[in-house]
């Protein structure tokens, strides 16, 4: 059986010197969703937690929904970060450089940036009761499912929606079932991602 990957400590977001309050405030709310979830979010916490005067989340996002979309945007653009498909090589260069580059992206969501993932679910576990979070919620995993659907269209997918669907299903199963679910233990090694993933691409290309 393949090695797999123990979970990492977890390790407070860091900024680069320089970094806007908005951006250390957005990590702070990520960073208590992930530790605390949903109750644990408050504009207090999240001034303790960045390390602010008390009130500065107020005067930057008064009320919690505010609050709350700044996490998601900051989310988005953290999760982009981590994924990096615009990054990725040509689907046109080969079908085996595409599975090691997306292997390896799940895989950093799995192992390093698991707190992200699990803010990600506390996320969007709340936007299913506040619509107003979940139109936001929505528009950031629109851009990711985009240019998902121009690496499988180029891959040679003749069902570009429905594959896509497949490839966000079978991400968003492994993630919850490793970081949340009942193989929260141990996340699989990277080349038990990638033979998964090189089973479910292969079969969308024909190959």
């Amino acid at each position: 059986m393949p090695a797999r990957t123990p979970h990492p400590p977890r390790t407070a977001p860091t900024e680069p010197a320089g970094a806007s309050r908005a951006g250390l405030v957005a990590d702070a709310a990520l960073a208590l969703l992930a530790e605390r979830g949903m109750r644990g979010l408050t504009h207090r916490a999240v001034d303790e937690t960045a390390g602010l005067p008390q009130g500065s989340t107020s005067n930057l996002a008064r009320t919690r929904q505010a609050l709350l979309e700044l996490a998601v945007r900051r989310l988005a653009d953290r999760e982009a970060r981590v994924l990096a498909l615009h990054e990725m090589p040509d689907p046109r260069d080969g079908l085996e450089a595409l599975v090691d580059a997306l292997a390896l992206a799940t895989h950093r969501a799995l192992t390093r940036n698991r707190d992200l993932t699990l803010a990600r679910y506390e996320l969007a576990l709340e936007a299913t009761r506040r619509p107003e979070l979940r139109a936001h919620f929505d528009a950031a995993g629109a851009r990711f499912r985009e240019q998902l659907g121009v690496l499988v269209t180029a891959m040679g997918s003749a069902d570009p929606p429905r594959h896509v669907l497949s490839l966000v299903a079978w991400a968003d199963g492994l993630m919850f079932s490793c970081v949340a679910g009942s193989f929260h233990a141990e996340a699989p090694g990277l080349q038990e991602v990638r033979a998964s993933l090189r089973e479910l691409l292969g079969g969308m290309a024909g190959r």
